[in-house]
């Protein structure tokens, strides 16, 4: 090993400094909303970063779940909170989606929140319950012809998996039936008991189910493989080009101060640069990611346009 790479590693071996409180931030515990059921991804995500946030920040971090109406029901809260960094939002991709699916929400997605951070880049996959008897996308696809359709369960309306499982029909020519969760832990149980065709959700969430020889794992939503070794994307089986890449990223309301919205900013980067929480996204089959708010920013305004692009050009509903 250089010195450069003793040098950097024994960096990130030391603890984080306290952030110095800027302007009396943060002046209490803060809140961390989690539109998604406990014991999926999210949830398991925000719960890994909680602890070295309030480490940094000099206070508590409280994760509080709040599944319901397509995440609007965490997003309001944090939409209507004070504008002072203590409320928080642990959103997925499904944050560019939500525009086109909550269209009478008292709030706007794209003007009333605040980038902190990305926290990772999060592999969905593509499971198929023993009883379709696929073993790989073509086999899955053929079983939905046969069957006049199946059913795949996402972590919501809205979600990658949801979209991912709108487009694959559209370009498949089949039909696929919907069923929304509150998280993908959930849609995973009864995919191991056969109540639920199939399941477009994240990696850490299908793959003990797969382990246990209750599904089967048919593809990867992104353009490179991921999450559960061996399994091929959709766009290696037959969809070029097709890539459904999931994200969790850390959202604030607009408006609340720059030192406080740079201080959590901090915070969250930390977090994902700790390596006891790397080695543990790993097992999930997540890539932690640099948390910056001005690239989140950027992700969100260029993902929405594509999604809108999508809708104009393929006609598919999201609602």
């Amino acid at each position: 090993m250089t010195s450069r790479r003793l040098l950097l590693a024994a960096a990130l071996a030391l603890p984080a400094p306290r952030l110095a409180a800027q302007g009396g931030f943060p002046n209490r515990p803060l809140r961390l909303l989690v539109p998604f059921a406990p014991g999926g991804n999210s949830d398991t995500l925000a719960r890994l970063i909680q602890p070295r946030m309030a480490a940094v920040l000099g206070q508590s971090v409280v994760v509080e779940n709040r599944p319901g109406a397509g995440g609007a029901l965490a997003a309001g809260q944090v939409a209507s909170s004070p504008a002072d960094g203590h409320t928080l939002l642990f959103e997925s991709a499904s944050f560019v989606v939500a525009q086109f699916i909550n269209r009478s929400v008292p709030f706007d997605y794209g003007s009333d929140f605040a980038a902190v951070g990305t926290v990772a880049e999060v592999p969905y996959i593509l499971a198929a319950a023993r009883g379709v008897n696929a073993a790989d996308l073509r086999g899955y696809l053929a079983a939905a012809r046969a069957r006049d359709g199946l059913s795949y369960g996402s972590p919501g309306v809205g979600s990658v998996g949801h979209l991912a499982g709108v487009l694959l029909a559209h370009r498949a020519g089949v039909k696929l039936e919907h069923v929304p969760y509150r998280g993908g832990a959930e849609a995973a149980r009864d995919v191991a008991a056969g109540t639920l065709d199939s399941a477009i959700i994240t990696a850490g969430s299908i793959k003990p189910v797969v382990e246990s020889g209750r599904a089967v794992a048919i593809a990867v939503t992104a353009t490179r493989r991921g999450g559960i070794e061996g399994v091929p994307t959709i766009a290696e089986s037959g969809f070029p080009g097709f890539d459904q890449t999931s994200w969790n990223a850390v959202f604030c309301r607009a408006g609340t101060p720059e030192p406080a919205r740079r201080a959590l900013e901090a915070a969250v980067d930390a977090a994902t640069r700790e390596p006891d929480v790397q080695s543990r996204f790993a097992v999930m089959g997540a890539e932690p990611t640099r948390a910056e708010a001005d690239a989140l920013a950027a992700r969100v305004v260029r993902e929405r346009a594509l999604i809108q692009e999508l809708v104009r050009e393929t006609g598919i509903s999201l609602g």
